[in-house]
């Protein structure tokens, strides 16, 4: 598991540490986390993990796509990846749970009944009818919001989802994905005072695929050499 080191931070509107689940107790339920290998299997096994050449949001060209939407389509998966957050989550100070959408929604909810931590969203789009709110759910303006999303390359959409939080009032700290594409999003959010937490990386997912057989050694050497910025 990567994340950044969290340090000493101070404790705003009685913000509850790590990831007890609701019914009481430490950890994160009957079953513990997964290791990186059993997550990565899981992920190949749906297809969230392909090999080839694709176009990312971003305009770049990249020789692994991860879709960890698909996650939504098989319950015994995505319940291994909400106990993957879980831990990542366990230390963290926190009073609710800010899913991203679309990606994070699903996720997010998972991560809830794993944990029993409350969730909040904020909206891709504002409405004009309605209660016209920019973050959906209760809270309370101090409380601290950890946000959550799928996984990272860059981290503009990060800041973007964070801009509605802090205007309405809720302190953010710290960012958890599942996976980290080490695409410079971890750099870009401390610069602007975030905290990065992934459950692992492009680099650990390749590497446990190729010791499972399922990525040969020359396309292990590609993404490498991808990772590398070559």
């Amino acid at each position: 598991m990567s994340g950044a080191d969290r340090g000493d931070v101070d404790n705003p509107a009685g913000a509850t540490q790590g990831a007890s689940p609701a019914h009481g107790g430490g950890g994160t339920g009957i079953s513990g986390p997964p290791t990186v290998a059993e997550l990565a299997e899981g992920l190949y096994r749906v297809g969230a993990v392909r090999f080839g050449t694709f176009t990312l949001k971003s305009g770049a060209s990249s020789p692994v796509y991860i879709d960890l939407r698909l996650l939504v389509s098989d319950a015994a998966l995505l319940r291994t990846a909400a106990r993957a957050y879980a831990k990542v989550m366990d230390g963290l100070l926190f009073d609710r749970i800010a899913a991203i959408p679309y990606g994070g929604l699903p996720i997010g909810a998972a991560v809830v009944l794993e944990t029993g931590r409350p969730m909040i969203y904020p909206r891709k789009e504002v409405k004009a009818h309605g209660t016209g709110r920019a973050v959906e759910g209760v809270f309370q303006a101090g409380e601290t919001a950890l946000v959550l999303d799928d996984l990272i390359s860059s981290g503009g959409s990060k800041l973007e989802a964070i801009a509605p939080l802090e205007a309405a009032g809720l302190v953010v700290r710290d960012v958890v994905v599942l996976v980290d594409r080490q695409g410079g999003g971890q750099e870009e959010l401390a610069s602007s005072g975030y905290r990065l937490h992934s459950f692992t990386t492009l680099a650990e997912i390749a590497a446990a695929l190729a010791e499972q057989g399922h990525l040969d050694a020359e396309r292990l050497a590609v993404i490498e050499s991808y990772l590398r910025g070559e």
